[in-house]
């Protein structure tokens, strides 16, 4: 990396931080707001959640043309602009029509977000740097989060309006720091993605371009039933499991999401440092099979009611099991998304990306919460065991489509530095001969 790339790396991921330590003081709360602090009611306060998921899915189609059309520093300004007047306007909202306005801005701001910031970290790193600045960005979002909650739960009263506005203000600002933070970035120009911006008939293809990709579309697929089996699984149907069949309380329920993030933050450059120069498609399939056995722990802990402790402490695994393969996925699969994205199409790539995940996010609460609601619970550890283990295939399917750089970078480059020593000492050989034949 060169200095101009390491200068605007570290600034895109201070903006990061500081945005996502700005979301935990109101991402915790946010159901309880709409529904107990404004008197909204709980189905309002649901209708809500979804309403962040649907605005997602409104924009995120056309972010990735307006990326590599314009570049994505403008992209990602506005997008913390709209993002902070939501968030602004969620904390002085008293009627569920302003909410709901609020809830549109702030979801549509923060799916804008999340593509320029993984296309200007693409832009700032190599194909053999890119692995570890993603897991930074993944372990800050974390740190952030978790900061944030903290400190947000020390301030927020549900008795008092005011305590929320001032949570929200500092989200809001929070945002308009990312956006300065990237406005006075001075992306470099990367060799990788030196003609990332095309041209308006490149622009036009990229969908066609991208559904014609067949490893891109293989890896969408994979994505989907990992956000669906993990991350679309925490607030509904393994909350709803935890509480009603292991029979755990919401406190402990607690110290388990706080099990996740501490298993994040304390194991991410560790577990970087064992899959860094391994097949990223082999990773993704070991993660497969770690979250497999994180809902085998879950299920069993619902088969011993009659040992709390024990049920409580496979709960407890079941979601640092679950932190644990989420630190091998973030410097594995961003970067394959990148790495398989033309140079002109980086933000049609990873908006894309972001589509998928958030199409299982929207998806996988609505079915774990239905199957919740109807008491299949037995069905429910089944069909997520079953997606764990379809994680595994998927992962090995896909790492035959890959080529060996896609799939391993760092031993690619490896492999090239010995053929490069080579060439040179026969080089500087043929020189020498030359040189001796005219004397």
């Amino acid at each position: 990396m060169t200095t101009a790339m390491g200068a605007a790396l570290r600034r895109i991921q201070l903006g990061n931080a500081l945005s996502a330590f700005g979301n935990g003081f109101t991402v915790p709360f946010l159901f309880i707001y709409v529904s107990q602090v404004r008197d909204l009611g709980a189905s309002t306060a649901g209708l809500v959640l979804m309403t962040f998921a649907v605005s997602a899915l409104v924009v995120l189609p056309f972010v990735g043309r307006v990326i590599d059309r314009r570049g994505p520093l403008p992209v990602a300004v506005a997008g913390t602009v709209a993002a902070a007047a939501g968030s602004m306007g969620m904390g002085l909202a008293s009627t569920e029509s302003m909410v709901f306005a609020a809830a549109a801005a702030l979801g549509a701001g923060i799916a804008v977000i999340q593509p320029t910031l993984a296309t200007m970290i693409v832009w700032c790193s190599t194909p053999t740097t890119r692995s570890r600045a993603f897991a930074m960005q993944f372990f800050l979002n974390n740190l952030g989060l978790g900061l944030g909650g903290l400190l947000g739960g020390q301030l927020v009263d549900t008795s008092d309006p005011g305590s929320f506005v001032r949570l929200f203000s500092i989200e809001a600002a929070m945002f308009l720091v990312l956006g300065v933070a990237v406005a006075t970035v001075r992306l470099p120009k990367a060799p990788r993605v030196e003609d990332a911006v095309p041209t308006d008939e490149g622009a036009k293809g990229g969908w066609r371009t991208l559904l014609g990709d067949r490893a891109m579309v293989q890896l969408c697929v994979l994505g989907f039933v990992m956000f669906f089996a993990c991350y679309g699984q925490f607030e509904s149907g393994l909350a709803a499991f935890a509480v009603e069949v292991t029979r755990i309380s919401p406190a402990t329920l607690g110290i388990a999401l706080a099990a996740n993030t501490a298993a994040i933050v304390l194991a991410q450059f560790v577990v970087l440092k064992l899959v860094e120069g391994h097949r990223r498609s082999r990773v993704m399939a070991l993660v497969g099979l770690i979250w497999t056995v994180a809902w085998v722990a879950a299920g069993v802990s619902g088969l011993v009611p009659g040992a709390h402790g024990v049920a409580t402490a496979l709960l407890i695994s079941t979601y640092a099991l679950f932190g644990i393969g989420e630190s091998m996925l973030s410097p594995t699969v961003a970067p394959l998304v990148a790495d398989l994205a033309p140079a002109r199409l980086v933000g049609q790539y990873n908006s894309a990306f972001a589509l998928v995940k958030q199409l299982a996010l929207a998806i996988g609460p609505a079915v774990g919460g239905l199957m919740a609601g109807g008491g299949l619970y037995v069905a429910y550890i089944a069909m997520v065991i079953a997606c764990s283990l379809l994680i595994t295939t998927l992962a090995l399917r896909l790492g035959r489509r890959l080529t060996p750089a896609q799939d391993n970078p760092l031993v690619t480059r490896a492999q090239r530095r010995p053929a490069k020593a080579e060439a040179e000492t026969e080089t500087e050989a043929q020189t020498s001969e030359r040189t001796a034949v005219r004397v």
